[in-house]
């Protein structure tokens, strides 16, 4: 799993991401936090040796998915969070989740990003005003 992995995304994964970007555009051009939807404990699933991976699996404006990967973003008054995982919560690796992170963001350049990397979950951390 150390090989950057090769995303083949399909028209409707790229649809989706682009629907889920303008969202995120429009609501950093009109100051509107991102939110994560509200908690369904049903959706979100919990583990035994990990916190809920999937807090914001509810379907919402601003998650999308490629291949097996899940994406999901939050926003802060000055971060956006992107938090990638396994569709179904298997470990994936810090590679996996910088590949999703570069189809969701293909513009953003990885220096301006802070990564969080986990053994289940991908974080990354960035400023508002390099998306617009």
């Amino acid at each position: 799993m150390n090989a950057f992995p090769v995303l083949q995304p399909t028209p409707d994964e790229f649809a989706r991401r682009d629907a889920v970007m303008a969202e995120v555009l429009r609501h950093i051009r009109e100051g509107i936090t991102i939110r994560l939807p509200a908690f369904d404990p049903s959706l979100s699933q919990s583990d035994p040796d990990f916190a809920l991976l999937r807090i914001g699996a509810e379907p919402n404006d601003f998650a999308g998915t490629i291949g097996e990967f899940w994406y999901q973003f939050e926003g802060e008054e000055d971060l956006l969070h992107l938090m990638v995982t396994e569709a179904d919560g298997q470990p994936l690796s810090a590679e996996q989740g910088q590949a999703v992170c570069s189809f969701v963001l293909p513009t953003v350049p990885p220096a301006l990003m802070w990564f969080r990397p986990g053994e289940r979950s991908q974080h990354f951390y960035f400023g508002h005003d390099i998306l617009v």
